[in-house]
């Protein structure tokens, strides 16, 4: 992701965020050339995904691949988590795992 430009009462703003919920305040920022990145120090792989799904879910992206997602949920009118491409992919690959339990189930 590209650092955010941001102007000193942004940085005040930045600094306040921290202070007061620090999960608020994390991302890239370019302030005069500096780039200033706030993060979880030693943060384990698990939590940096977690928090790049939410960062995506929260601006009506892709969680998989990043795009923008059109589609809404007809029941809870909020955007799906995938874009089409990748709700497809996922259908299938739950069609195919049912059809082998059927199968399995079976015999």
């Amino acid at each position: 992701m590209e650092p955010i430009k941001v102007n000193p009462a942004s940085l005040d703003k930045i600094a306040s965020d921290l202070k007061k919920d620090p999960e608020t305040a994390i991302g890239n920022y370019l302030y005069k050339g500096f780039r200033i990145q706030i993060s979880k120090y030693k943060a384990s792989g698990a939590e940096r995904v977690q928090q790049l799904y939410k960062r995506r879910r929260e601006n009506g992206m892709c969680i998989v691949c990043g795009t923008k997602v059109s589609r809404k949920n007809p029941a809870t009118g909020k955007l799906y988590r995938l874009c089409d491409y990748h709700r497809s992919l996922i259908d299938q690959k739950n069609k195919e795992k049912s059809a082998k339990a059927k199968k399995a189930k079976k015999a």
